[in-house]
């Protein structure tokens, strides 16, 4: 019978998983379409898993070498399945009483396996079909090989990482599985509230190089933007550096915190060189840098120099790994760790709900253990279904107070799936991003010019108001009182501070979805420390993974930003349809930190169940695969390649007839290299730089870049969600990133209901506008 799905409070209360009565069949081999489940199953819903009668092949894999029994699955499979059923067939019957259907193929594979997305939305017009795979179905890579590792190269998240001394770096771990899974389990839930409210389900084909490349910072707009040369590969400066008795993560992203840093450590010197207030300035100077700080550093234990950053208010961490991450204070006090019944501790699911909850952490199916049980009986469709040219978050309002990356990715989550975004700012304190890392000095609003704010930021609205003053604090209170949605991610104090706590919220709008990323969370030791997303991957383990065995951590640089606004968006979705059926909204708390650790869960899982530590291995992997970064032909030209199993690699020594491998790429063209080992079936693509990725076929092809024309800076290219187009919708993409305060008149009039005299007096008083304070 199926899973209960309602968690029992007390004797005559029981509080509803978000995703209760949720009907998922995942049909999957690989961790993005188990953990896509995952995120559906901690929300309440009933996942089927279709496997082989052999087992999933997941059931099988270590990643430290721990040696299983025959009759028990790996504690990474426990992980990702925890709580689902399984079966090792599936009928007609089956997929067209679910309400999402999850399948990892290409689309001939999917088709053999009797998924045929268009026949289904015939049968069944309120199904949403996800399909995962790694270039999409579409497109002249679409039966390419492909792994993690080469994924990571054809995005650009390779080539912009490491000493150029030295080979690219590529992101320890499977991050870009994570990042697949939950866009895809954010999209089906996006699709699905259409169906919910009558419309029509649909066939969402993601790519995972598409999702990978939201990874990485948009900088082919850097090098449009700020008129600069493709970004070469380095690391940040200072980054992990050695203390007394270990490593300290430094990540410092505004120029104050640069400024706050060298009074901490005492070098008054390092703000004598405008250049090294931005990040990408500092490479130049590295050693001097370092010279300077290495004797501070190392006089000084980890935790005495993360708690005299705190005092700077800086973003400082020790660096985590599998056997020290779950033992950390803040964790502990937290709760974040809770068992499976497989015998270990996993991390909980990345947010809390102040009225639903998740599902318990149940055990992981037996190969075919729900074969015999009968699933899902018929639902009853409404008679008229309305059209699919609908965007599937159409009429949801959003009202979002984010910042930087992480905030403005989930954001734009929404804003790309239909919902109106009205973005705050305010002339005395606008958005952060639109200004770090770089600005233009030849134009008068350089503050316009910001990559990632630009990337971040499309089919957004514009609203400048200065909530110190009454004035702007009751136009914002207007604009709550009639949203859907709130999202935001300051440190736990300044909403407070506002007047604008979760509760003053959810008294205004009762229905209200309130959703809060704070760093660290709303509560524990950590709560008002100051972190960014490479803090979190210092803290959770993806910093230890990544560099060479023989060197130092390095940065995953930010790519944890976008992978917890997805998460975020997805409990916002997840939370709007609770609302949906119980009738009122509640308080969503995703802390950035949470997000990160269940996608780094495999290194703290291994550690408890058999004593091992993951460890940096360069671009070695952790499987037994011929993988590495290997030099090509021409000036810093590489190309990465991953042969796993025995007819890859068989393939492999066809193609090079034999010789050396390093030798025989040494002679080629990286290009040319790539395209006569993947037409052989061996994974392996071009390490390109970030700001090169608009020219990969396969994503134009795809539609993953749109144009977009912005008043100020022109036309540029722009990132969409990893799927192809919705069915009767030509464009992710309506509106270009706002300027600031672009949209002040045709909101606060229409919403607000203020006249031209209203606004002429609102920005002489300062409290709207479209000007920084004071430039």
């Amino acid at each position: 019978m199926a899973a209960d799905r309602e968690v029992c409070v007390g004797v005559n209360d029981t509080i509803s998983t978000p995703l209760h009565d949720v009907r998922v069949l995942e049909i999957s081999d690989r961790i993005a379409g188990a953990y896509c489940g995952k995120l559906l199953a901690d929300a309440g819903a009933d996942v089927v898993k279709v496997e082989p009668c052999e087992g999933d092949p997941l059931r099988r894999v270590t990643v430290t070498g721990g040696e299983l029994r025959d009759d028990v699955d790996s504690p990474l499979f426990c992980y990702l399945n925890a709580g689902k059923r399984s079966v090792t067939s599936v009928s007609e019957r089956m997929m067209t009483t679910a309400d999402i259907i999850v399948v990892t193929a290409d689309e001939p594979t999917a088709r053999r396996n009797g998924v045929d997305p268009a026949a289904l939305l015939a049968a069944a017009p309120g199904c949403v079909v996800v399909s995962i795979s790694d270039f999409g179905w579409t497109g002249p890579w679409s039966g390419r090989p492909a792994t993690e590792f080469t994924l990571q190269a054809a995005s650009g998240l390779t080539g912009f990482r490491g000493d150029p001394a030295g080979p690219p770096i590529s992101i320890g771990g499977d991050l870009g599985e994570y990042m697949g899974g939950a866009w895809a389990a954010y999209g089906a839930l996006a699709l699905r509230r259409r169906v919910r409210d009558g419309g029509a389900g649909g066939h969402l084909d993601m790519s995972m190089l598409e999702a990978v490349t939201l990874m990485q910072s948009g900088e082919w707009l850097h090098s449009a933007l700020l008129q600069v040369p493709p970004v070469r590969r380095s690391v940040e400066v200072p980054s992990i550096e050695p203390a007394k008795d270990g490593y300290v993560g430094i990540s410092m992203v505004t120029g104050q915190q640069w400024l706050d840093f060298a009074a901490m450590v005492d070098c008054p010197e390092l703000t004598e060189i405008a250049q090294l207030q931005f990040q990408i300035g500092r490479w130049d100077y590295r050693d001097w840098i370092r010279e300077r700080i290495d004797p501070w550093m190392r006089e000084r234990t980890v935790a005495e120099i993360v708690e005299l950053g705190q005092l700077f208010r800086l973003p400082l961490a020790p660096l985590g790994k599998g056997a020290t991450i779950p033992s950390m204070e803040h964790l502990r006090e937290r709760g974040v760790y809770v068992d499976n019944p497989a015998g270990f501790r996993q991390p909980r699911p990345p947010w809390l709900m102040s009225r639903a909850r998740p599902a318990p952490v149940g055990t992981s199916p037996p190969v075919g253990g729900s074969d015999d049980e009968a699933l899902w009986e018929p639902r009853s469709l409404r008679t008229e279904r309305a059209t699919t040219e609908r965007m599937p978050l159409a009429g949801v309002r959003v009202v979002d107070f984010t910042a930087f990356w992480a905030g403005p990715a989930a954001t734009h989550s929404l804003a790309a799936f239909g919902a109106d975004v009205i973005k705050i700012e305010s002339i005395q304190r606008p958005d952060g991003i639109r200004y770090s890392g770089g600005m233009r000095k030849d134009v008068d609003d350089w503050w316009e010019y910001g990559w990632v704010f630009h990337a971040m930021n499309t089919n957004k609205r514009s609203v400048t108001l200065d909530l110190q003053s009454d004035e702007g604090l009751r136009l914002v209170r207007r604009l709550i009182g009639q949203a859907d949605v709130v999202v935001e991610n300051f440190s736990p104090r300044v909403m407070e501070q506002f007047g604008l706590s979760a509760d003053a919220l959810l008294t205004l709008n009762p229905r209200l979805v309130v959703v809060r990323m704070p760093a660290f969370g709303l509560s524990g030791p950590w709560r008002d420390r100051v972190g960014f997303a490479p803090t979190m991957e210092q803290i959770a383990g993806l910093a230890w993974l990544t560099g060479m065995p023989d060197g130092p951590p390095i940065a995953p640089r930010g790519a944890c930003d976008p992978l917890a606004g997805v998460h975020a968006a997805f409990a916002a979705l997840a939370a709007l349809e609770f609302a949906d059926r119980a009738g009122e909204g509640q308080l969503v708390e995703v802390p950035m930190i949470e997000a990160v650790l269940n996608v780094t869960a495999v290194q703290t899982i291994e550690y408890e169940v058999f004593g091992r530590v993951m460890e940096r291995r360069g671009n070695r992997g952790h499987a037994a695969a011929v993988q590495n970064v290997y030099r090509c032909a021409g000036d810093d030209s590489w190309i990465a390649l991953a042969a796993r199993t025995e007819d890859e690699r068989t393939a492999l020594t066809a193609v090079t007839g034999g010789a050396e491998l390093e030798t025989w790429l040494a002679e080629r063209d990286p290009e040319a290299a790539a395209e006569a080992l993947t037409r052989a079936g061996v994974p392996a693509e071009v390490v390109v730089s970030p700001s090169l990725v608009t020219d990969n076929p396969q994503l134009r092809d795809r539609g993953f870049f749109e144009r977009l024309h912005h008043p100020r800076t022109g036309e540029n290219l722009y990132p969409c969600p990893p799927f192809t187009r919705l069915p009767g919708s030509e464009r992710w993409l309506k509106r270009p990133p706002p300027t600031l305060g672009e949209h002040n008149a045709e909101v606060l009039t229409a919403l607000c209901e203020l006249t031209e005299s209203d606004l002429d007096r609102l920005e002489t008083q300062g409290v709207i506008g479209s000007r920084p304070k004071g430039l």
